[in-house]
């Protein structure tokens, strides 16, 4: 496993695993927190309903997310928050109960290499066209409905 050492330290101020509405965090990241990571974030805050809370972050955040990626997420009637990604930090690695990568072509720039992942490999939708990021939207959508599922059997069995 890759690691990196550009991480913020912050100290944790909440039981690990949960938010501050005591959900239990998962965490999608990839290097500019512009696209993958804030599709995968909407579409968990919309299918987990109160049980889970989404948070996405990366180590090199865009100024905003990707144009393609806001139209493409507009189609399915949902909204992207249009201000800068969100610089990842420890206290974000510590508190989730999940870390999900998105694919990070940058090894040495991922934040996913700090913890153990789970890795979704997903193309990045930056320049791609509508049909290309609508189709990766698809495959995230798909993918955190499973996570959810997954989640959601992991808990009933504890």
């Amino acid at each position: 496993m890759h690691r990196v050492g550009k991480i913020h330290t912050q100290k944790v101020s909440m039981p690990s695993g949960h938010s501050d509405d005591d959900r239990r965090i998962v965490l999608f990241v990839c290097v500019h927190n512009a696209g993958r990571s804030r599709m995968a974030q909407v579409f968990l805050e919309r299918l987990a309903g109160d049980r889970y809370a989404a948070r996405s972050a990366g180590t090199e955040p865009a100024a905003r997310p990707h144009p393609e990626v806001i139209a493409a997420m507009q189609e399915e009637g949902l909204q992207l928050d249009s201000g800068p990604g969100t610089l990842i930090t420890q206290e974000m690695l510590d508190s989730a109960i999940a870390v999900i990568s998105m694919g990070c072509d940058i090894a040495d720039a991922c934040p996913a290499n700090l913890v153990e992942t789970e890795d979704w490999d997903l193309e990045d939708p930056k320049g791609k066209s509508s049909d290309e990021v609508a189709r990766i939207r698809d495959q995230i959508e798909m993918k955190v409905r499973n996570l959810v599922a997954r989640l959601d059997r992991e808990t009933a069995a504890s």
